[in-house]
């Protein structure tokens, strides 16, 4: 992240700041890792402490169906239900004890407010538009927008729309951009495939001064609680620091090829404690004259690998619809389905879009994972005549 400054902020930090009619500001430190990670300070028109009530928690703990997986799965984005509510439409697919993932389909705009407190969040716009509102500025989102809220950002959505899709990550550790594509001081390197033009910060709004009852729901360890506070939580007049949210769109994403095949580090575009996001986008293949563009089979050892299916056909893949995921468990061999390598041969581009995590320890999965699984995935890279043989055995 880039230094960013909005609003009126006083010439120095933590000293007196007041209003044109002489009443205080106050200063608020919001940033993560204690007092050592990335942070900003924001300056608001009212104290940000006070609280009138704190509800019932309401407990959201995903349900886990298999523990240990081992297998290949599939599962269809299409059928996971839309709800009304923001948070009600979140359904957990995929989790260990780094992330969480899966889908969220809201009808309407939230009439709440939302701060998850444990958890940076990446939301990819699949399909839709709106506002994502913050303490420090709106932004616009649209089709193929990471959304990158850090931890403890209040925020509501407003949706344009009422088929809007988001594909949910939420992270316990902070969400960063690759480590070797940034020198000492921060700055992304000349060979990175973004850069700090890409990275869209907040539009500064004006700030709400205003008195009430406003609800703002926090999600920790897996429970949502309901505060209500006395004052509106978007009252900052002015903040600057390094900690906010911001969109990355991933058209702007700058895909990194070769004369032969290259493996999906290149792809990489986000980075957490023990996982990886990566974009596959729109490309011109391999250009040695014997390239395969279809990917190799390999192992993923130490990784479990999601994929999921955002726009385009991708090559590697049959009978791939969009918004579905894939989930290939480390230590099991994958690779191309049957005719996918024969039919990239000589293909001089693609046109796929895909978001790409791998975490680093296995995931497990959810109830919610399993109400939309194809179970036929598994079996999926048998020949045609392996097929007939499996269907006669199963009679």
């Amino acid at each position: 992240m880039r230094y960013h400054q909005a609003g009126n902020i006083p010439q120095k930090r933590h000293t007196i700041f007041k209003s044109p009619e002489d009443k205080f500001y106050y200063e608020q430190l919001f940033g993560t890792e204690g007092f050592h990670g990335i942070s900003s300070l924001l300056y608001h028109t009212h104290r940000p402490t006070q609280i009138k009530s704190i509800g019932p928690a309401k407990d959201v703990t995903p349900k886990i169906a298999v523990e240990k997986n081992v297998a290949p799965r599939m599962f269809k984005g299409m059928n996971v239900t839309p709800e009304d509510d923001f948070m009600d439409s979140r359904k957990i697919l995929l989790m260990n004890n780094d992330l969480k993932m899966g889908l969220a389909k809201p009808r309407k705009s939230m009439d709440y407010f939302y701060k998850n407190a444990e958890c940076d969040e990446l939301l990819y716009v699949h399909n839709g538009s709106g506002i994502l509102k913050t303490f420090v500025g709106d932004l616009e989102f649209f089709v193929g927008d990471y959304l990158i809220i850090p931890r403890g950002t209040i925020y509501q959505v407003e949706l344009k729309s009422d088929d809007t899709v988001f594909f949910v990550l939420e992270s316990h550790s902070p969400i960063y951009t690759p480590k070797r594509y940034r020198n000492e001081f921060g700055q992304l390197l000349e060979h990175s495939p973004f850069c700090e033009r890409d990275m869209i910060a907040p539009v500064f709004k004006e700030p709400k001064d205003e008195k009430g009852d406003f609800l703002i729901k926090v999600k920790k360890e897996n429970q949502i609680t309901d505060f209500i506070y006395a004052t509106h939580p978007f009252d900052v007049v002015g903040w600057d620091g390094y900690f906010y949210p911001y969109k990355f769109n991933i058209k702007n994403f700058e895909p990194i090829t070769g004369r032969i095949h290259q493996p999906p580090p290149v792809h990489q575009n986000f980075e957490g404690h023990n996982f990886v996001v990566c974009s596959f986008c729109a490309r011109m293949y391999d250009y040695h004259p014997m390239a395969i563009p279809a990917p190799y089979n390999h192992s993923n050892i130490d990784s479990d690998e999601v994929l999921f299916y955002t726009e385009g056909d991708f090559m590697s893949r049959n009978h791939i619809d969009l918004m579905d995921f894939t989930l290939h468990p480390g230590g099991i061999v994958h690779g191309p389905h049957p005719g996918a390598m024969e039919r990239s041969i000589g293909k001089k581009f693609t046109e796929e879009y895909a978001v790409m995590v791998d975490p680093f320890r296995p995931l497990k999965i959810t109830e919610e994972a399993l109400k939309v699984e194809d179970p036929s995935y598994k079996t999926s890279w048998l020949e045609e005549s392996d097929k007939t043989m499996e269907d006669r055995s199963q009679e």
